[in-house]
């Protein structure tokens, strides 16, 4: 039998990718949060929000049809405890949403809750030491046991450490992204050299000489340096002086 102890270990070695030790993408590993979000915190269901890149659209996730459209729309309204946390960085406790408070906080968000079912909210954001990344929203319904300190801490504890682990996946993705623009660099700076010596050797120029003839035609015919090189080595373009190229 699991105990709760094992069950929460579990769901942060899950959250951290697992026994591969590889990150989980963005999407895979907001889903895994919500999965295990209502039993571990016991509550009716669980929403998230998140962007790493602030340029990026931010993705949202549920535990259910409800949830998942109710952060859609949250987002598109600007408003509700996701959205708060997500701009302030600091936790909203347990909120009765069909109060007066809420009603006036949230006056689309809240109704728009009630009507899926959900009485109160909580929000914890996923945050690094720098800036808020996300939040993490707990839904309540009347069946529901009032949300605890230890629910609150707990959760807040989920978030931190999705924060981290969607902040690792991200810094992985720009490496690779980069490696990847370094390779091309270098593979291009690669042919372009042995272009200029194709072309110093066949027309009788100096290595400078060669390269303004290169870039000449390049940007007379607006194309890529490096796609024109790749030509003149693998012998399609042929150049002289002149720049007159024969295909």
């Amino acid at each position: 039998m699991t105990t709760p102890a094992q069950q929460i270990a579990d769901v942060f070695v899950e959250l951290s990718g697992g026994s591969a030790g590889a990150p989980l993408e963005a999407p895979e590993l907001l889903a895994t949060l919500v999965r295990y979000g209502p039993e571990l915190l016991g509550v009716h269901a669980v929403g998230t929000v998140a962007a790493v890149d602030a340029r990026a659209e931010p993705q949202v996730a549920g535990s259910e049809d409800g949830a998942q459209l109710l952060k859609r729309e949250a987002l598109k309204w600007a408003e509700g405890p996701g959205t708060e946390v997500r701009r302030s960085g600091r936790p909203i406790p347990c909120v009765a949403l069909d109060g007066e408070a809420a009603m006036r906080r949230w006056p689309r968000y809240a109704p728009r809750a009630l009507e899926l079912g959900y009485t109160r909210a909580a929000a914890f954001p996923l945050r690094t030491r720098e800036r808020p990344v996300g939040a993490l929203v707990l839904l309540g319904s009347p069946a529901d046991a009032p949300m605890s300190e230890e629910t609150g801490a707990l959760a807040q504890s989920l978030a931190d450490f999705t924060a981290l682990a969607l902040i690792r996946e991200h810094e992985l993705q720009e490496s690779r992204t980069l490696s990847g623009q370094l390779e091309h660099a270098l593979v291009s700076r690669v042919v372009i050299e042995q272009a200029k010596g194709v072309l110093a050797n066949s027309c009788g120029l100096t290595m400078d000489g060669a390269f303004a003839l290169l870039r000449g035609h390049a940007r007379a015919h607006r194309r890529l340096l490096s796609d024109v090189a790749h030509d003149v080595v693998e012998g399609r373009l042929r150049l002289d002086g002149g720049d007159n190229g024969l295909t």
